[in-house]
């Protein structure tokens, strides 16, 4: 499916997150604008920086998430398939961690205001999505166990460019969890994205869902990914 192009510097737009609250309204059913937005901000989130952090992890030098730089790609009803950078940002991981500091704080925040959403918890998305991008481009390479380290060392410098920014909220907690299951690594969320709370989706939690039970959700993940 081809959708149509979406500058990123939407997401920092609470009039646009606005609208596109019943975008989602449509394709979801009239659930809570928090609930909405939250849905949004899971699958927004997770394509905004995998075009910085898997150029990272597969080569070394990270491109530009600043939402100036990235450009989506967005079907009618406002999914996210797909994101591209216009520019390459480096190979300093501090430099890496400060830009997605700034993205994400400025998407959160518009997000927060428009669906009256928390921040934190938006923002513990926003270190999930991280998360699991970075474990994906990490098995890409054959070494899925690289990913834990790599979470560490970009969330250290995220942490200390998030305490120098004004009126983030982020603290450095949550930071990325990572758990196994079988001989799998798995991440261990800390967010939830809501969706079993949407009336086209009511009760349908995803296999990672914080919201159930550890064993019921080791269960799961066994089923998904096999012993």
């Amino acid at each position: 499916m081809r959708g149509v192009e979406l500058p990123a510097t939407a997401l920092a737009d609470p009039a646009w997150v606005a609208d596109d609250l019943d975008r989602a309204r449509r394709l979801h059913g009239p659930a809570a604008p928090a609930v909405l937005g939250t849905i949004r901000w899971y699958s927004a989130s997770s394509v905004l920086v995998a075009p910085a952090v898997e150029p990272w992890v597969h080569t070394g030098v990270a491109r530009d998430p600043a939402l100036a730089a990235v450009t989506f790609d967005v079907t009618p009803d406002g999914r996210f398939l797909d994101a591209h950078s216009a520019r390459t940002l480096g190979h300093e991981p501090a430099d890496l961690g400060a830009a997605l500091v700034r993205a994400v704080d400025a998407a959160v925040t518009a997000f927060a205001q428009a669906s009256g959403a928390s921040p934190r918890a938006l923002w513990a998305v926003g270190v999930d999505s991280l998360a699991n991008r970075l474990l994906w481009a990490a098995a890409t390479t054959g070494d899925s166990d690289a990913a834990p380290r790599l979470a560490g060392e970009l969330a250290d410098h995220m942490e200390r460019a998030a305490r120098d920014l004004p009126g983030c909220v982020w603290n450095g907690s949550p930071r990325p969890r990572f758990t196994t299951v079988g001989d799998r690594l798995v991440l261990r969320r800390s967010s939830c994205c809501l969706i079993y709370e949407a009336p086209a989706t009511r009760d349908a939690k995803c296999v990672s869902c914080p919201r159930q039970t550890p064993s019921e959700r080791e269960q799961r993940l066994r089923l998904l990914l096999g012993p």
